[in-house]
């Protein structure tokens, strides 16, 4: 009989066994990390700590020593007092998650921060993601569609690159990724805002989600007065958000506006945790999370869509070249887009500083026509920027170098071709038709 009930009930769907209830006592606290004994727990779990008010705030355990658990609090400073109870909660390493996301606004834990109810969320992801073999993953061999002509042009991007948008503050990157959202054949959008501004989120989330742009968009989105830990997370969950629908054979364009803080996050966890701080204070863990998140992104495994992920980066003081963040990503990226101040306050908006900037991918994924005539464009574009001064002061006379000449000629079209409004779309049919016309190459 026995038997026969077992094969009876073979194929029917397990219940998750219920987490027991685990317990512990607060033994340390300084504000922000705490250490507790008492139950068994692996970093990323989630844990509820009593408090002197009646409120309970949320930690996260992301070590241990000496038997003891290290927590790292979302709410620093909370009224906790020695021998608080701190219970073990379900999850923290898996999320739910499903296509209700989409057209929504979620902060690091997946609670709605649109006032609408919470989104039924029928699976299970890894908040970490999901190994993949490197030698089973697509290749990245198709462009992608961004909408905006100088990408689309000269620094083509290919489904399932990873490509850095580097700059300073105040030229121009978040209405460069909105457009991107805006005008993008991607099937879907996933936009993590970690470390920004609240007035900022709030404007930047009204511009994106409208039209026929919000109903394949999820926003998730941290402010900057959060815990460190919860920037960290929702970075983690926007990632876990573009592998779940790259699963489901989705075209999916991904957003992190900024890569810059979510490093400045790891660096408090990892100071906090007393790791040695390096080069600009950056902990060695800010320099392994790095490439782990990117390598995340990219294309699927056979039968399986592709990430095209776009990370912002700040480079402090206008320094492209020698903050440890823009090195440690521009090595491990495919490719980087630098936004030029100078060109900024020459009002070329999107400011893309195309001779500084590179998608290593482009020649694989256009032909050698449109290959030849971007780098044609990037060839006139540093010749006419590096000689503007001279011309400017009448130094230089006309005839003396036929490439420059060539270059000061055309200008005013190479000023139509880069330039483009903030509402106005450019497929990449319309903008390689135009670079083409422009640098002589031939349909």
């Amino acid at each position: 009989m026995s038997l026969l009930l077992d094969r009876l009930t073979a194929d029917l769907p397990q219940a998750a066994a219920p987490t027991p209830r685990m317990t512990g006592q607060v033994l340390r606290y300084d504000g922000l990390i705490l250490e507790c004994a008492g139950f068994p727990a692996s970093p990323g779990t989630i844990c509820e700590i009593s408090t002197e008010d009646g409120r309970p705030v949320r930690g996260e355990v992301v070590g241990f020593a000496d038997g003891r658990n290290l927590l790292f609090l979302d709410q620093p400073g909370a009224r906790i007092t020695v021998g608080a109870t701190v219970t073990r909660l379900s999850g923290g390493h898996d999320m739910r998650i499903g296509p209700e996301v989409l057209g929504r606004v979620l902060d690091a834990e997946g609670d709605p921060l649109d006032t609408l109810p919470a989104p039924h969320s029928p699976d299970l992801w890894p908040l970490a993601g999901r190994m993949q073999n490197p030698l089973a993953r697509q290749p990245v061999d198709q462009a992608l569609d961004v909408g905006v002509r100088i990408l689309n042009a000269a620094l083509t991007v290919g489904r399932g690159q990873r490509v850095g948008i580097i700059a300073g503050s105040g030229v121009g990157k978040s209405v460069l990724i909105e457009m991107m959202t805006h005008n993008t054949d991607a099937d879907i959008v996933v936009v993590g805002l970690i470390g920004e501004r609240a007035r900022e989120v709030g404007a930047f989330v009204g511009q994106i989600m409208r039209g026929k742009t919000a109903d394949k968009t999820c926003v998730i989105a941290v402010p900057a007065d959060r815990s460190p830990l919860l920037r960290l997370r929702a970075a983690h969950r926007a990632t876990a958000v573009a592998e779940y629908f790259r699963a489901q054979g989705k075209q999916v364009m991904l957003i992190m506006d900024s890569l810059t803080r979510v490093a400045h996050a790891r660096r408090e966890v990892g100071l906090a945790l007393g790791e040695q701080p390096t080069a600009k204070g950056y902990p060695p863990s800010v320099v392994s999370m790095i490439p782990s998140l990117i390598e995340r992104a990219g294309p699927g495994l056979p039968g399986e869509g592709s990430i095209t992920a776009f990370y912002t980066i700040l480079a402090d003081g206008d320094d492209t070249t020698n903050d440890p963040v823009v090195d440690t990503a521009r090595a491990i990226l495919d490719g980087h887009f630098v936004l030029s101040r100078s060109q900024a306050q020459m009002g070329i908006y999107p400011a893309v500083d195309l001779p500084q900037s590179v998608s290593r991918v482009m020649t694989d994924i256009v032909t050698p026509e449109h290959n030849a005539a971007a780098t044609k464009l990037r060839r006139m574009i540093s010749l006419y920027m590096e000689n503007r001064d001279m011309m400017l002061m009448g130094a230089y006379s006309p005839g003396q170098d036929a490439e420059l000449d060539e270059a000061v000629r055309l200008w005013p079209q190479i000023l139509d071709l880069i330039r483009q409004g903030k509402s106005e779309k450019s497929d990449f049919r319309s903008s390689r038709s135009d670079l083409l016309a422009l640098c002589g190459g031939t349909l």
